[in-house]
């Protein structure tokens, strides 16, 4: 059996670098972009800053202030859910580890903003033609990444220990 070891202390950089990496980049679209107002860096990528109170998508932005409370409630409750499991996991679980590592420091990154500002600051507009994907953050791409990492982990290791059918 693998010796079990702290995995939250061991890869604590993780979600620190997240945090600190999404922090500064929203502070920089703050005081360099002017709202609703593209910056065209090369074809299909803009920066533009734009303020979303709702969730993924905007989702609930236009709920009246009440989202405010559920979604940094929900985000509060699922980062001590996070840093649980984080603590739970052995060495040998590295890929699982870091996609976790990732979510939470999405997760706190978005929930520094609802807590100061009361909406989630985003800034990167990838685009094609006329259609844009909803405007997203250096937080969300985190959370992104580390869910897309989890879900290929759970089908390379089915956690009963057999390795998945091929």
């Amino acid at each position: 059996m693998p010796e079990i070891k702290n995995s939250l202390r061991n890869w604590i950089w993780i979600p620190l670098l997240v945090i600190a990496c999404d922090q500064a980049t929203k502070l920089l679209a703050e005081s360099l972009l002017e709202y609703r107002q593209p910056l065209s860096l090369m074809p299909m990528f803009n920066l533009t800053l734009v303020y979303n109170p709702g969730a993924a998508f905007s989702f609930l932005s236009d709920a009246g202030g009440w989202q405010r409370w559920f979604f940094m409630l929900l985000s509060s409750g699922v980062s001590v859910v996070l840093i649980i499991w984080l603590q739970k996991l052995n060495t040998s679980q590295k890929l699982q580890t870091i996609s976790i590592a990732l979510i939470l420091g999405g997760a706190i990154g978005n929930l520094i903003d609802r807590s100061i500002y009361g909406h989630v600051i985003d800034f990167i507009d990838v685009y094609y033609a006329t259609h844009h994907w909803p405007a997203f953050n250096i937080a969300d791409s985190a959370i992104s990444i580390g869910a897309v990492l989890l879900i290929y982990d759970s089908f390379r290791h089915r956690h009963d220990g057999t390795k998945p059918c091929k």
